[in-house]
């Protein structure tokens, strides 16, 4: 990176969350201090294969960590809190600045780390905190989103205000706190300098429908479904499961609780208030068969399609504790994630199968909406704050490209619109806005409890094993003879099957040979290293000039000269 100008440049750079939909983590430098907002994971598709998350390089922040102020957290969705851990194993974090269940949240996801919970400073701020630092005031805007306690955060410095929306949509009929749209139209007035803001749905028309909506229809369902009742969506979401429980109470049903996630999103929200149910609604799983069907409401994870949550194990009978029931109706109060269509496919043809009724969201019913603002929201937020410089965040690139379209349309000077990849710097005043060089922003892989030792070489490697399978030859070699004493050993998985497939083994097996014999005679002394790089090449380009695949070839040689 270059070096900004001292008190006259504030620096702005993603670490994670640009060109993705998730990992989001974002810098805001000044006066050598750094502010960092968000630590998120991102949740790998089909080509990662193994990996558990995908997580931002902290490399940057390690080595400037004595810059480092503070980890300033939006709000508390897997996206913008899941690689906490990760961090605070590598970097120094002097506080994180949290609000309300996110707070709770985090510390419950540290429960698993001890020793990192107990060194952590935490604190707590809302809608009116503010804290001071050199030349710099942070404060707070309670937005909506599809989780509660969500805030944008104010960076007030000499040159100007830095406002980062985190997550939000406008809900004008929200189910918990409303938005402080007074501020928004405040901070407009003022004057914002620079304005990054979330584009997950910028490629959506119009507005996104109102969370409350979603509990009229749940509501509706529940009056006309005679049977039982399971419920799936994001455990994360208390507001909606706040919905279901109302609806429960309503129509005489008691709700058991299934899935670790959303145990804990029902503690940690009834810590807090956000969830309320009086004593008796909510059961224990082992309850249920006290009730008639009609009586019960089962709320569960799985509304994703993932192959161990509760709503997966019920459809294909591996649940402990439920079994379903041809007359069950479940509810699909979710939309599949990109990604995830095929997984949520598959556990609805099984719940066909084995009897059940299949709500989802559909034109007929609205089980579900997004918490990310839509295009009408995203250019009433322009319009609102008035930024000079705009950063769309928080989105694959088409979405940050007409995300940056809107502002246009909304009066930003195209000039001042800063689509950017993660690891750019914009570093900007009240006269200016340059590029000022790159920060390292990687992506880190998480597979088990390794961090960082996946590289994209071993991804590959993972890829041709599961496309075309691994082709091994395990050679006896005499190096200080330079023969070949028995014939190659061949063991082939998910390649060709070999009892089935004698001849063109042979084929390989000889081919090998020969190569070998050939370059042993050609050479004054074996060399194993240069013999096995050059039979993997020889080998590859044969197998796939007879077989049109490209498996993993592995030779193996065991070198038996006599002393």
């Amino acid at each position: 990176m270059e070096k900004l100008k001292n008190r006259s440049e504030i620096g702005i750079y993603a670490l994670g969350g640009l060109g993705e939909v998730g990992a989001n983590m974002y810098v805001v430098d000044y006066l050598e201090q750094l502010f960092v907002i968000d630590c998120g994971v991102l949740f790998p598709d089909e080509h990662l294969l193994g990996v558990d998350y995908v997580i931002p390089d902290f490399s940057y922040l390690k080595k400037n960590e004595h810059k480092i102020v503070g980890l300033f957290i939006t709000h508390g969705h897997e996206d913008h809190i899941g690689g906490i851990p990760f961090l605070l194993k590598q970097v120094k974090i002097p506080c994180i600045y949290a609000a309300g269940v996110t707070v709770d949240l985090i510390q419950n996801k540290l429960q698993d780390y001890p020793e990192l919970l107990s060194v952590t400073k935490f604190k707590e701020f809302n809608n009116s905190s503010t804290y001071k630092f050199k030349d710099v005031e942070v404060s707070f805007i309670r937005l909506n989103h599809s989780i509660p306690d969500m805030f944008g955060i104010v960076f007030d410095t000499p040159l100007g205000k830095i406002f980062h929306t985190g997550d939000f949509k406008f809900d004008l009929t929200p189910v918990g706190p409303p938005a402080e749209y007074d501020k928004l139209a405040k901070l407009g007035q003022d004057g914002c300098l620079c304005m990054l803001a979330d584009s997950t749905n910028a490629l959506r028309d119009g507005f996104t429908l109102s969370e409350r909506k979603i509990g009229y229809t749940i509501h509706e369902l529940f009056s006309e479904i005679k049977d039982r009742i399971i419920v799936a969506t994001f455990a994360s979401n208390m507001f909606r499961v706040q919905q279901v429980i109302e609806a429960c109470i309503e129509h005489g049903r008691h709700i058991a609780i299934f899935g670790r996630s959303m145990e804990k999103t029902i503690e940690v929200g009834q810590q807090v208030g956000y969830i309320k149910a009086p004593k008796g609604t909510i059961i224990d799983s082992s309850e249920i068969d006290k009730y008639k069907p009609n009586e019960v409401c089962l709320l569960c994870t799985g509304s994703q399609g993932e192959p161990m949550a509760a709503l997966s194990r019920i459809a294909n009978g591996s649940h402990r504790t439920i079994k379903l029931i041809p007359s069950d109706t479940i509810i699909f109060s979710s939309n599949p994630i990109p990604g995830n269509q095929e997984g949520v496919n598959r556990t609805i043809n099984m719940l066909f199968k084995k009897g059940a009724n299949v709500i989802t969201n559909s034109s007929i019913n609205d089980t579900h909406t997004t918490g990310h603002a839509s295009q009408g929201e995203l250019k009433l937020m322009l319009t609102l704050v008035k930024p000079k410089y705009f950063m769309p965040i928080h989105g694959e690139y088409r979405m940050q490209r007409v995300h940056g379209d809107l502002a246009v349309q909304t009066g930003v000077d195209p000039k001042n619109v800063f689509v950017l990849e993660n690891g750019d710097v914009l570093a900007i005043n009240e006269r200016s806005a340059r590029i000022a060089g790159h920060v390292p922003a990687s992506e880190v892989y998480v597979d088990g409890s390794g961090i960082g030792d996946i590289s994209g070489n071993i991804i590959k490697e993972r890829k041709m094993l599961a496309d075309d399978g691994m082709f091994s030859l395990i050679i006896t070699i005499d190096s200080k003879k330079k023969t070949i004493p028995i014939d190659p050993q061949v063991v082939s998985r998910g390649f060709i099957f070999m009892k089935d497939s004698e001849e063109l083994t042979k084929f390989f097996v000889d081919k090998a040979k020969e190569y070998l014999v050939n370059e042993l005679n050609a050479s004054k002394q074996a060399n194993l290293l240069q013999l096995k790089k050059g039979l993997t090449e020889e080998l590859s380009d044969i197998i796939y000039k007879k077989t049109d695949r490209k498996p993993m070839v592995i030779p193996v040689f065991m070198d038996i000269a006599s002393k």
